[in-house]
């Protein structure tokens, strides 16, 4: 099957094709790459690559590639990576060549290729090979990657025009339009200062503009004025703009214009990673040239530890430096550090640098994203930073070492796309022991403890005190922000570092944090995530993603809320007869009306099913337009008197049901299906369609009476909690009475929303329900692929991102284990479509003056020994007689222990800690906020640090 007219298996690809789109998988499919050198660097390429592989080496294993090149086992006596890295997709074709390459091998072999990338080659093989690429019509995009010790480089060559479609593969986003000028040039203004993050010289289409009709669908150049306004072309002529509109920026292609090797090694284009040493990418790229010119002359690298080798790369460094056209001073040490290390591979610098030259290779091959222009050096996440730990040599059992991970979801097919740990026949087995095992055979004498918790409060029984306080570190590789907080509130509280790391997308960052010395997580604060306004959700949609969130809330409401309250409803109740009885002499049951709905209206056959699903789609698309129609008319205008339907507002249009509609019959069905799901009912899709066709008359609904919610601040209302009149009560009993005599059944089965699973038709209702309602609303609908994301809360990921990242993390790894200065930690944001890479050092704590030099930070945590007639009194004294401080106020939680100015707080003063506390009795102590006495009266009470209090005398021992 041609590659542009395959079916791409979402399963597996989902999270990459949010990343790179399909177009771009397409192109992966049909490229063939040429990819020469078995090493560290060459096979964290190679196994992130989905594409037509040929994998070329000559060398033979040795015992000290077990350190790098994580696909080789102590049995391997060549490098038989080929089957390994083809295992990992089976969508890959991988071929192996092990023919020579130097500068005597015909070269034609290559036009075959789309790309070819070099590692562990000599510069002038490097430089021939690239002047042949760069010859071709069209040009083979090359590119060239080395790893000596501590440095590592990578250099691109995509030819002399190299075209990219989505320079930074970001969706645009409808943004509303609050005025535009009638001037020259005309100033459009976004609404609500919403920042419209455009940049001069780009171009943006209009849409849905009123008044100035002329601009829609036209496409404007800009020029940026702020964040929330730009200039556009002369609108003087035009009609006056009266409402609404919005515009979306136009994606246009870019071309890269690139030199060939041999022309910028004098003069290197180089991306600078760390603004705080710009001079780093020129000194790293002096002392790799020296080092080739070292084995020019020795032929040999630098012997480990040799001082007259790293004096002679010193001399050559020198020499080199002084032929380069832009030059910065030679740094000594870096040097002799290469010198020291450039026969060994750090394996954590060649995952990092392998993620950043995989996303090249992709680049080079789908015309997606902005390439590197042409050059990154550098000096010294889950499955890939275990990886790392075993190459590492981290948590050994000879040494006493462990890692204990934890982890406890289950393997999903999507998890093989990027986590390379895991096979195909490990779907749906835990992830934390499969990675653990995989792991032990990259290193045998790893220990690994895996355990399938969440690291919660609810788990704070296992991941106590005792277990932070046995551990040297911990490394972190969550999805969620609540998440990170609480691991790290945990590591400040026992004095843990913390390596944090996320990915979405192309995107990544890592965060050291070290006691005494750097900031928490939990210093800085992210924006909250903005929610959708209930009114916004239930009336007046505007964008796709208001369409979807309806449809997703409907499915929870519908299957998941309302089954699980019917269930727990009759678990407290034992029978429908007792509930009955209890209603009957005006007893009150909380949830009882609804439940009781509920069962009146529980369907028992599949056409049932249908019905509903039927009336459903009445509901939702025809009469909710009506009645907003009804209760806002076209012409409804405001008491300023502009127009109630005017943007972001959009006014419905009712939808009439077309059983020939497949959108329609699909929406039927897929929610037929799941009511039927959770009244446990047999279906057969077969006899939707002839049962519609025969009834669908029937369905109809005239009932117009209003329920519009226009507030803003509006809450979604607790439908168990409502008011319930004298005649709902009547009619609930009665139903319950004909419930009771039917035999309706007591239990439901609730669903749980599933993405993935394309057989459970979770997806069909979601896709169908908010595809309907954007219709409804003059929106433009999802498809099938972008809803899912959105529903699903999906994080795009591809493995280039993950390796990079993991790399970046392990590095921080060998700084902190190695007592390494505050100096020489680095937290990394990078965008490997941009690309951009950003090294930067961590906030440094910051210290609170409390009064007389006495200060604090986040890591400090005073703490006091009492025992179990200690008094609130002798607290407070503890506190004054230990840290010279006079405490006024204390509070656990949100509890106030002692305030003096609440009345009967003094009389606490004589109570004991026990009695006030109330702790459980396998608690040791407590954490207590304590405020402090100002230096002068009327000024405010002084915060402290947090003051431990330990129960016993003997507590504070793990």
């Amino acid at each position: 099957m041609a590659a542009d007219s395959m079916e791409i298996d979402d399963s597996l690809y989902s999270r990459q094709r949010y990343v790179l789109g399909d177009r771009a998988m397409h192109q992966m499919a049909q490229s063939s790459v040429f990819l020469s050198g078995m090493g560290g660097l060459g096979i964290e390429i190679g196994w992130e690559i989905a594409t037509f592989l040929t994998l070329h080496d000559t060398k033979q294993c040795e015992t000290w590639d077990l350190g790098c090149n994580f696909f080789i086992r102590k049995e391997d006596v060549l490098k038989v990576v080929c089957p390994r890295v083809a295992e990992l997709n089976p969508y890959v074709h991988v071929d192996i060549s092990s023919s020579a390459l130097d500068d005597n091998t015909d070269l034609s072999f290559l036009r075959k290729y789309q790309c070819v990338i070099l590692t562990e080659a000599r510069l002038n093989l490097q430089k021939r090979v690239n002047d042949f690429c760069h010859s071709q019509q069209p040009p083979i995009r090359f590119i060239g990657c080395d790893a000596y010790g501590i440095c590592v480089r990578v250099f691109c060559d995509f030819g002399d025009e190299f075209e990219v479609s989505d320079p930074t593969g970001e969706e645009p986003k409808e943004i509303f339009i609050q005025n535009i000028t009638q001037d020259n040039p005309g100033v459009v203004t976004c609404m609500d200062n919403q920042p419209h993050g455009l940049q001069t010289g780009q171009s943006v289409i209009f849409r849905e503009v009123g008044g100035m009709v002329e601009l829609n669908g036209t496409t404007q150049q800009v020029s940026v004025l702020s964040p929330h306004s730009f200039a556009i072309r002369d609108t003087s002529l035009l009609q006056p703009y009266a409402h609404g509109g919005f515009f979306v920026l136009v994606k246009t292609p870019k071309t890269y214009r690139f030199e060939t090797l041999e022309q910028q090694l004098c003069d290197p284009q180089v991306l600078i990673p760390d603004f705080s040493k710009p001079e780093a990418p020129l000194q790293i790229h002096a002392a790799m040239l020296a080092l080739e010119t070292f084995q020019e002359q020795h032929s040999r690298l630098p012997n480990v530890g040799c001082l007259q080798d790293a004096d002679v790369l010193l001399k050559l460094t020198e020499e080199v430096n002084a032929t380069l056209k832009n030059k910065a001073p030679v740094n000594t040490e870096l040097v002799h550090c290469l010198s020291r290390t450039a026969r060994g591979t750090l394996p954590p610098l060649a995952a990092a640098v392998g993620g950043v030259a995989s996303q090249e290779v992709l680049k080079a091959i789908t015309g997606k994203f902005a390439p590197l222009q042409q050059w990154v050096g550098c000096g010294a996440i889950g499955c890939e930073m275990l990886k790392n730990f075993a190459l590492l040599g981290v948590g050994l059992a000879k040494s006493s070492g462990e890692v204990c991970i934890t982890d406890p979801d289950l393997i999903e097919k999507s998890n093989l796309n990027r986590q390379f740990l895991f096979r195909p026949h490990h779907i749906q087995k835990p992830k934390s022991t499969t990675a653990a095992e995989a792991t032990c055979e990259i290193n045998p004498d790893l220990q690994v403890e895996a355990h399938l918790n969440k690291v919660c409060p609810a788990t704070e029984n296992i991941y106590n005190d005792s277990f932070y306080s046995s551990l040297n570190l911990v490394v972190t590789a969550l999805d969620n922000v609540e998440a990170r907080r609480y691991v790290d509130s945990r590591c400040v509280s026992n004095q843990r570092p913390l390596l944090d790391s996320g990915t979405m997308g192309t995107k990544g960052h890592t965060e050291i944090i070290v006691p005494n010395l750097t900031e928490s997580y939990n210093s800085h604060r992210d924006p909250p995530e903005e929610e959708i306004p209930f009114c916004t959700l239930k009336s007046f949609p505007s964008v796709i993603e208001h369409t979807i969130q309806w449809a997703r809330d409907k499915f929870e409401n519908a299957f998941v809320h309302k089954p699980s309250l019917y269930n727990s409803f009759w678990q407290t109740h034992s029978s429908a007869e007792v509930v009955l009885q209890r209603m009957q002499t005006g007893e009150s049951l909380e949830g009882s009306f609804q439940v009781i709905k509920l069962l009146s209206r529980r369907p028992s056959r599949w056409e049932q099913c249908i019905t509903v699903a039927r009336l459903k789609f009445e509901k939702y698309f025809k009469r909710k337009a009506l009645q907003l129609l009804h209760s806002f008319p076209l012409d409804t205008r405001l008491k300023d008197g502009s127009l109630f339907w005017q943007s972001p507002k959009r006014p419905p249009t009712p939808i009439e049901f077309d059983l020939k509609d497949s959108l329609h019959f699909t929406f039927i069905v897929s929610t037929a299906r799941l009511f039927a799901g959770i009244y446990n009912i047999s279906y057969t899709e077969k006899v939707a369609h002839a049962y519609l066709r025969r009834h669908s008359e029937m369905l109809m609904i005239s009932d117009l009476t209003p329920c519009i919610e226009t507030d803003e601040s509006a809450k979604k209302p607790d439908q168990m909690k409502m008011p319930v009149s004298s005649e709902e009560e009547r009619e609930a009993i009665v139903q319950l009475e004909e419930a009771i005599a039917t035999d309706r059944g007591l239990q439901m089965s609730p669903l749980q929303f599933e993405k993935d699973d394309d057989s459970n038709g979770h997806m069909d209702f979601v896709t169908s329900a908010s595809a309907l309602r954007a219709t409804m609303y003059s929106i433009e609908p999802a498809d099938r692929l972008k809803t899912k994301r959105i529903a699903g809360k999906i994080i795009p990921a591809i493995a280039t991102a993950t390796a990079a990242v993991a790399g970046l993390v392990a590095l921080e790894l060998i700084k902190v284990v190695g007592g390494y200065e505050f100096e020489s930690f680095k937290n990394c944001f990078f965008n490997l479509a941009i690309p951009v890479i950003v090294l930067t050092e961590p906030a440094i704590v910051k210290r609170t003056l409390i009064r007389n030099n006495i200060y604090f930070s986040i890591w400090d945590c005073w703490t006091i020994f009492g025992h179990e007639d200690f008094t609130l009194s002798e607290f407070m004294n503890a506190v004054r007689e230990k840290y010279g401080i006079e405490p006024t106020m204390v509070v656990h939680g949100v509890k106030m222990l002692y305030v003096p100015v609440m009345p009967g707080h003094s009389k606490r003063l004589k109570l004991t800690m026990q009695k006030l506390i109330k702790p459980s009795v396998d608690r040791r102590y407590v954490d207590l906020t304590v405020s402090f006495a100002p230096e002068a009266d009327g000024d405010e009470d002084l915060p402290g640090p947090p003051v431990r209090y330990y129960f016993s005398p003997g507590a504070g021992t793990p």
